[in-house]
């Protein structure tokens, strides 16, 4: 028997956080409405951006409230078709000046014209960045002078609107927990009320509510779906430390989507309220799929091994090839311990959105992200990179700036020019526009708490699961439109899914930009090629590039130096010209991956890599359940008559099992 012990006090003591892009954190208050600040706000500057207006609004709010002013919305522009805000000015309060009143007693003039205010703009990444900056007033401004701005007291209403009413004494919610073997499910429960001193440094902390939301979550998925899992991690005082979780499709999906996986830790990066972890995959569509989660107690190596474990116990012991995570070191540290002989790579995605927070206020920022970008996305060979790097560092004279030196030492994590070797499954950005949304993006805030987040879990998976639903109709049955004449592209429009076939027929149709393709060494039977392409630079400016292709003949081998097939999973457009330069009318077989084929589920979950799973095994019945049935699921859907019988044949094969379950009972 062990207790888990669900705190009901308020994360954070009561108070609220504000954080102003990593570096600003605002406490507030427990009663008196006071705000008391532990660090300065960082300074405004160029290119610093936020996720949202409200989020610059605040940051620069804050920035005033420290200085000593006020601020307000002096200017907004807006798309005039749909009414959305696309940049504004905030300035100082005392920006201007009022219109002259007719008024016999007239106030007197308190604004002075100041000059200071920032200008921000919403990007095409969907993110706020600052664009202009003056710094510098026209009056004196100073912290200690005690007047009460609007824009400040809009801060104390929120604070005090947002923290929970006090609490008069410490009280902890305990459920006592009687768990199976795996720890899988609540059997038996006895909550009580007890006064225990806890330290909450190192559990998970739940705020009022959070604790039978949790608990009611788990209960009512174990009843509806047998085969969700969940884990719970409790030290020796009886508290939770960690959970991790898994319901019935994640757990399907891990059969067939684990080769590359990304483990977002975007909630704790962002230091959100709920210390959520996402295991992400990639399905046939291209589409990403959840593969379990996880709510983390503490920042630490043994706390990520915990987690890393359970969810290799949810894949039946089967790990993933490659891992794609942020540059946290003790999650590090965990990955090389649970799965060793995984790759581990950095996100790219994660490294460059960071790009503005971390240079955005140096000299010359526009240009430097320029050759950051070219750098890194530009670079076919690991000298290109290096020389580009070199060139960027002692032109801005950043040798000593630690986060570049940091991310340099680490280059071999997540800089593609050094991962061509690495299938990312397409979980891995080639141009500067590609980006990686979080799974639960729009669903998760800054402050959504665990109830709110266990409300939302449901409908985020549903509308996930819908849109893979759709994608499978619609690839199942539509006749894709042939913009060439290529025998490549009739060849996998037969074979791919519908989102799939349309990235590799931009490679089919990009086969005409190419031009001059021409052997240029032979040895054996290997034989290399030149593939000459004009592609887009900066502008609408195109300049010639030349790609080297090897060409395999006795085994149809094809590499192209552009490793387009390991990051994304199918030929690119130079290896495409190489093949049909060769007369090779038709892709071999193992540059077709099954995992992009429109009937990749419903060939067996097992195909690859599970000969040793316990026949017996409850996991093992549903993969192979699920698998059967996916086809009773297609046919069904295919007209009114089909959709009838397999309904009543559905019903019936219920009425059959709830016969065998009375006679066992």
């Amino acid at each position: 028997m062990e207790e888990v012990c669900l705190n009901s006090e308020p994360v954070f003591d009561e108070g609220d956080e504000y954080e102003g892009d990593g570096d600003c954190q605002e406490e507030r208050g427990h009663g008196a409405g006071e705000t008391h600040l532990k660090k300065d706000p960082p300074q405004p500057t160029v290119g610093l951006e936020f996720d949202s207006f409200d989020e610059a609004y605040d940051f620069y709010n804050a920035y005033g409230k420290e200085r000593g002013f006020g601020i307000r919305v002096s200017n907004s522009w807006f798309r005039s078709k749909r009414k959305e805000r696309y940049r504004a000015k905030l300035s100082c309060s005392s920006a201007g000046f009022k219109k002259k009143s007719e008024a016999n007693n007239p106030r007197p003039e308190t604004r002075t014209g100041c000059p200071a205010m920032i200008v921000i703009r919403l990007m095409d990444s969907k993110r706020w960045r600052i664009v202009e900056v003056e710094l510098e007033h026209n009056h004196a401004v100073s912290p200690q002078i005690k007047r009460f701005y609007k824009s400040h007291k809009k801060m104390i209403l929120a604070a005090r609107r947002a923290q929970p009413p006090p609490e008069p004494v410490t009280e902890v919610h305990t459920i006592r927990l009687y768990q199976t073997a795996v720890c899988n499910g609540f059997t038996n429960v006895d909550e009580r009320e007890v006064l225990i001193p806890v330290d909450h440094s190192k559990h998970l902390e739940l705020k009022e509510g959070d604790t039978q939301a949790v608990y009611n979550y788990f209960c009512r998925m174990k009843l509806t779906n047998p085969n969700f899992l969940y884990l719970m991690d409790i030290d020796d005082d009886s508290c939770l430390r960690n959970v991790f979780w898994a319901d019935g499709r994640s757990r399907a999906a891990c059969g067939l989507f684990n080769d590359t996986v990304a483990i977002d830790t975007t909630c704790l990066t962002n230091k959100y309220d709920i210390p959520l972890i996402s295991f992400i995959g990639v399905n046939h569509h291209g589409q990403q799929v959840l593969l379990g989660c996880a709510f983390l107690g503490l920042d630490s190596v043994e706390y990520y091994v915990w987690i890393l474990r359970a969810w290799l116990n949810c894949i039946l012991g089967r790990p993933p090839e490659v891992i794609i995570t942020d540059q946290s070191k003790p999650l590090q540290s965990a990955v090389c311990e649970v799965f060793p002989k995984a790759r581990h790579c950095y996100g790219l995605w994660y490294i460059m959105q960071r790009v503005p927070e971390k240079l955005g206020g140096l000299k010359g920022y526009e240009a430097i992200k320029r050759q950051l970008n070219k750098a890194v996305y530009n670079s076919l060979k690991i000298v290109e990179f290096e020389t580009a790097w070199a060139d960027m560092i002692n032109r801005h004279g950043l040798g000593d700036n630690r986060w570049l030196q940091t991310l340099y030492e680490d280059r071999r994590r997540w800089v593609p020019v050094y991962l061509k070797d690495t299938f990312f499954a397409g979980m891995i950005p080639l141009q500067e526009n590609e980006s990686f949304n979080a799974f639960f993006d729009g669903y998760v805030h800054k402050h959504t708490s665990f109830k709110e987040f266990v409300d939302k879990y449901d409908l985020a998976l549903h509308r996930k699961h819908t849109k893979e639903a759709v994608a499978d109709l619609e690839s199942r049955n539509s006749c894709f439109e042939l913009k060439t004449r290529c025998s490549f592209e009739v060849q996998l429009s037969k074979v791919y899914t519908k989102e799939i076939f349309r990235r590799f027929q931009s490679e089919v149709e990009g086969m005409y930009s190419c031009f001059n393709t021409r052997q240029v060494t032979a040895n054996g039977p290997i034989t290399t090629y030149i593939v000459k392409e004009r592609v887009e630079v900066e502008g609408n400016e195109k300049e010639v590039k030349n790609y080297e292709v090897l060409y395999e003949t006795s085994q149809v081998d094809i590499r192209c130096i552009c490793s387009l097939f390991n990051y994304k999973g199918y030929l690119c457009r130079h290896a495409l010209n190489v093949l049909n330069y060769n007369g090779i009318e038709e892709i071999p077989s193992h540059y077709i991956l099954a995992r992009w084929s429109k009937d990749f589920k419903r060939r067996g979950l097992f195909d690859h890599g599970f000969n040793d799973v316990d026949m017996y095994n409850p996991l093992y019945w549903y993969h192979h359940l699920y698998k059967r049935a996916i086809p009773v699921l297609e046919e069904g859907a295919q007209s009114q008559d089909h959709y009838e019988v397999a309904v009543h044949e559905l019903e019936e094969l219920l009425n059959r099992l709830n016969l065998v379950e009375e006679n066992i009972v």
